[in-house]
């Protein structure tokens, strides 16, 4: 099992950071400022807490004022990339909510190292007005990780962060960012807007759906990233999803020899196969696509069932027949928790449910 990412967070890391900070603050007390990061409750704490409480012990051991502790933090960011490196922007989160005019260049310049995603969204929310603007003026900036983050900062559910209630109750603030960005060169930015469009999806799928279609045969890229943004749609097996991408109803397809594993052991895999056939007398070619699926009925530890779907193929059926084989692992992994019990397993195509058959979890 792949370690968790809290550890990166380690002794090494909080040496190299203790070396960047004393550099460019002589005064900094690195033994002090290590005792306080390893305190006694440091195992037990997650990732994001992690990443808080280093935060909030740079700001016990930096100069009183913020703009000072900024004028520190910003040289030392340089060294740092990616995950590890969101402690400077969740350190604008903690100390700079009252500082909108020192915090927006800070967040603006820790974006690029690192993301944030996460510490701009209690700025929006506090002065939506004004961060909006913001928002807007990053989408056009020179950098593709600062026009990501006028995306991915206003997505109204971003995981792992505080929600935008007003922009999941009407996103109308943030499409015209989303439409700044809709062609942008980064596919980094595109998959974003994809990922902002596919969160309001979840509330208003109407909306999306009319975005898609404006947005539609326009280029490749924004093909590709309207698909991306309709992924939740389509596994709900929505419609007006489907048949934007030219997936028929299945009246024609029928599901035969469905056979599956009838007890799978944690840790190993779950085999399945069955053939699909049509009996449409018409060529194969002008059936349409089919989006082939397969959902697994997870059996919970409240003893309800919790569905689960998972992509096998879209293509066009080229021959009266096909055959499919498949398995499913039930390997542990750190996003889901397997419990022994009746599962369920369906095949869908194109968004409608055509078999199903139980195994057991042992």
């Amino acid at each position: 099992m792949p370690e968790a990412l809290k550890h990166i967070y380690s002794t090494s890391f909080v040496s190299r950071l203790s070396r960047a900070l004393k550099k460019h603050y002589p005064a900094f007390n690195s033994r002090q400022f290590s005792r306080s990061v390893f305190c006694d409750e440091w195992q037990d704490k997650e990732l994001k807490d992690r990443m808080r409480h280093i935060a909030k012990c740079m700001g016990e051991h930096l100069p009183s004022s913020y703009k000072k502790s900024l004028s520190i933090l910003k040289p030392v960011s340089t060294q740092f990339t990616d995950l590890e490196a969101m402690i400077f922007p969740d350190f604008v989160e903690v100390f700079g909510l009252d500082d909108l005019d020192a915090s927006l260049p800070a967040l603006e310049h820790f974006t690029q190292f690192s993301s944030s995603e996460f510490a701009v969204r209690p700025f929006i929310i506090r002065y939506q007005t004004k961060m909006m603007r913001q928002m807007k003026a990053w989408a056009k900036s020179d950098n593709h990780h600062v026009r990501r983050l006028a995306s991915e900062g206003c997505r109204p559910r971003l995981p792992w962060a505080m929600s935008l209630p007003e922009f999941k109750q009407d996103p109308k603030h943030v499409i015209p960012i989303l439409e700044l960005l809709k062609q942008d060169e980064s596919e980094y930015v595109r998959r974003s807007v994809a990922n902002n469009l596919n969160d309001i999806s979840k509330d208003h799928p109407t909306t999306v759906i009319k975005i898609a279609k404006l947005w539609s045969s326009r280029h490749a890229d924004t093909d590709k990233l309207i698909k991306h943004a309709c992924r939740t749609l389509l596994k709900q097996g929505h419609t007006p999803a489907l048949r934007l991408f030219g997936f028929k109803k299945p009246s024609h397809i029928s599901i035969s020899k469905f056979k599956l594993d009838k007890t799978v052991s944690m840790g190993k895999a779950l085999e399945f196969t069955f053939q699909i056939s049509t009996t449409a007398k018409t060529p194969t070619s002008s059936l349409g696509k089919l989006r082939l699926e397969y959902a697994i009925d997870f059996f919970k530890a409240n003893g309800q069932l919790s569905r689960k779907v998972f992509m096998i193929s879209e293509s066009q059926l080229s021959a009266p027949t096909k055959e499919v084989c498949k398995r499913h692992s039930f390997k542990a992994i750190s996003t889901r928790k397997y419990y022994a019990g009746k599962h369920g397993l369906a095949i869908i195509i194109n968004g409608v449910e055509i078999s199903h058959k139980s195994f057991t979890l042992k």
